[in-house]
């Protein structure tokens, strides 16, 4: 990847984007992971005005102090980012408090799980209602066309996605080439969504570079029979992802009444 190249692309296509549009800014909310630090930096670089945003919601302390440094870094770099910290914790609090009891709390985690990424995603639109700025997405290739690893409404909720053309391995190299904090670059990545330290590869089953080479094979037309041992396996968990994701990489089904019922 011509990696230099590429950078001035994303660049110059976001504030193309808004400049037609007649945007004057971005917001973008920051989690302390390498695909919201690439795309902030990259949204700061067009000039336009950044809000970033913190939305903790019972989490990990790495993870605050990854987001809150890599904001402290923009701003030491780019005279047009601002930054917004928004404690949703008391307000997912009070919602699972309002939402009827369950037997079995291990049966909702992954309800609670996407409700997080729900309530930041109004969140970043209320400030982009308010300014008058678009939602940025930070989902990558494999996540958002691969495995489908994001939440529907949630972090899937964006005007423009600057870096969903990019594989993982790709977004690491603008990631270094950019400058982004080592330490942002060396953390596993997680979504952050459970209030614990599991990452993405703890819940796939799978890393990423071995999801880019299971997307490469299934773009080839290969099947699981043509593999063996691991990467029958990882072909076998892609696969598994990407047909019961389908639903959210595909436009909302509409039924279509036929002109002879109108």
């Amino acid at each position: 990847m011509q990696t230099e190249k590429v950078t001035d692309h994303i660049v110059n296509w976001l504030k193309s984007y808004a400049q037609n549009a007649g945007i004057k800014g971005f917001v973008i909310g920051v989690s302390g992971g390498i695909d919201s630090a690439v795309t902030s930096t990259l949204c700061a670089k067009t000039g336009l005005d950044l809000l970033c945003l913190e939305m903790p919601i019972h989490q990990a302390e790495n993870q605050v102090s990854r987001a809150s440094d890599h904001i402290d870094w923009l701003q030491a770099n780019f005279s047009n980012v601002n930054r917004q910290p928004v404690n949703l914790t008391p307000v997912f609090d009070s919602l699972v408090a309002s939402l009827p009891p369950v037997d079995n709390e291990e049966e909702r985690f992954m309800s609670l799980a996407n409700t997080r990424a729900r309530l930041r995603m109004t969140t970043l639109y209320y400030f982009a209602a308010l300014k008058g700025y678009l939602v940025a997405g930070t989902g990558n290739k494999v996540e958002d066309f691969g495995v489908g690893f994001y939440t529907k409404y949630g972090d899937g909720g964006v005007d423009l996605s600057p870096i969903a053309d990019l594989l993982k391995t790709e977004v690491y190299e603008i990631a270094k080439h950019l400058g982004v904090n080592e330490e942002i670059i060396k953390a596993a990545p997680t979504d952050g969504l459970w209030g614990d330290d599991r990452t993405d590869e703890d819940q796939i089953g799978a890393s990423y570079p071995e999801l880019e080479w299971a997307m490469a094979m299934q773009e080839q037309g290969k099947s699981e029979n043509d593999f063996s041992g691991r990467e029958r396996e990882v072909f076998r968990i892609f696969i598994d992802f990407n047909t019961a994701n389908k639903h959210k990489m595909l436009p909302i089904p509409v039924c279509e009444i036929p002109d002879e019922l109108k």
